[in-house]
């Protein structure tokens, strides 16, 4: 993937919000500011412009001056801290970003033949902060901006990409999606509990709260406690789980990666088949 910097604008005074602390708001058990850090966690820096906070992953901090200076002021502020050629800038209220647009907003900002790529909403509005610039366009237009109008605190966001050659890349229903009320946050909320995306959504909260970063067949391990529960006793499910964890951790020496994987796949295996051999002796009893 290419190299680049991100930039999180994570300050503002959410007056929608009652003024609470939106990059702080938790949905689906993690911060919105960590869940938009996930998306970008192969950044070569990432800097969020806001106040300190615990973070699933090192940042770079900055602020913007003055403070509240808007969001012009916070962009101005981060990119002073980033050296790559592509920089790729994030509001911090956008809970279901993924990998997938940022490398598509990568692959499709080309190879500098374009000052960048943006995403557009699904109704064809752009998104300025769901974007990946060149740094030397990017420093460029606020630059010239800050010189026409006496600065930057307090303008609009649109003026940035009114003369920047930018890609329009088209996303997911709900990659540029953001939580500007409480009534977003509650959708959110509500979305990630959907059947179809529930597991997805708690494996990776959970991976994210204690730290670790492993691939695993989900659809192996569920099979493995469907067979321990239906074989054994329904508590044997969470054991028989949890013991095929530890088991990997041993093999795999306790590491991450598809060594890790490749240990669970196998503990599974190997518990599954038990789970069915008990099976068997009780149906020939």
């Amino acid at each position: 993937m290419t190299a680049y910097d991100a930039i999180v604008l994570a300050g503002g005074a959410a007056k929608r919000l009652g003024g609470a602390d939106k990059p702080g708001i938790r949905v689906g058990g993690r911060s919105l500011l960590d869940r938009v850090l996930a998306a970008c966690a192969d950044a070569s820096t990432t800097v969020v412009v806001g106040g300190r906070r615990p973070t699933v992953r090192p940042v770079v901090w900055t602020r913007e001056v003055p403070s509240g200076g808007g969001p012009l002021a916070a962009l101005d502020a981060g990119v002073r801290r980033t050296t790559a050629e592509r920089v790729l800038v994030l509001s911090a209220d956008l809970p279901f970003l993924g990998p997938g647009t940022v490398g598509a907003l990568l692959a499709d900002a080309g190879g500098g033949q374009r000052d960048g790529a943006l995403c557009i909403d699904r109704e064809g509005r752009d998104q300025p902060l769901v974007a990946v610039y060149g740094a030397e366009p990017l420093r460029r237009e606020l630059a010239l901006i800050a010189t026409e109008h006496g600065g930057l605190s307090g303008l609009p966001l649109r003026l940035l990409t009114h003369e920047l050659d930018l890609v329009r890349v088209e996303s997911g229903p709900l990659a540029s999606f953001d939580c500007d009320t409480w009534e977003d946050i509650a959708s959110a909320r509500a979305r990630i509990r959907e059947h179809g995306t529930v597991l997805d959504e708690w494996i990776t909260a959970v991976k994210n709260e204690l730290g670790i970063e492993l691939d695993v067949d989900t659809d192996v391990l569920l099979d493995l406690a469907r067979d321990a529960a239906h074989g054994v006793a329904r508590p044997a499910a969470p054991l028989t789980t949890f013991l095929v964890g530890y088991a990997a951790a041993m093999a795999s020496g306790g590491g991450d990666g598809g060594d890790g994987a490749t240990a669970v796949a196998e503990a599974a295996r190997k518990a599954a088949a038990l789970a069915l051999r008990w099976a068997d002796e009780n149906e020939t009893q």
